[in-house]
């Protein structure tokens, strides 16, 4: 087993709101995983700053970050993100205002994966994820 982390505990992580003995006491002795996604968000978070020294802040923090082992998207991923879009629309509900974390769930549910976030409405309602919580 393993867990992916959602992008907004590195950022709680960041900001103070939580400690990496938060995580830790989640995580235990499961390895942790890092996903394209949240390099995204995180880079497009610290370009976006208009203050250097929080820009700096973030670049640094996406720096310590990277250390953490990254899954690969691939075809695979793509295949289980349209199966479950298409289970959201069959559903009522539509996948658009929430790719990015679609695709984080597909990731998660590609490697049997627990997705560690704090946002589990955000997930609850898509198919197969494991949800861990702080």
């Amino acid at each position: 087993m393993g867990i992916l982390i959602d992008t907004c505990i590195w950022i709680d992580v960041e900001l103070g709101n939580l400690a990496p003995v938060d995580i830790v006491a989640v995580t235990g002795t499961e390895p942790v995983y890092l996903s394209p996604i949240t390099i995204a968000e995180l880079k497009f978070g610290a370009e976006c700053a208009l203050n250097p020294a929080i820009r700096q802040q973030r670049l640094a923090a996406l720096a310590r970050i990277r250390m953490k082992p990254v899954l690969r998207i691939d075809e695979t991923t793509g295949e289980i993100f349209g199966s479950l879009a298409a289970q959201l629309k069959a559903g009522g509900k539509s996948h658009r205002p929430r790719i990015q974390d679609l695709w984080l769930a597909s990731q998660a549910v590609q490697h049997g994966f627990a997705l560690l976030t704090r946002n589990v409405r955000y997930f609850e309602d898509i198919p197969g994820v494991q949800i861990a919580t702080v």
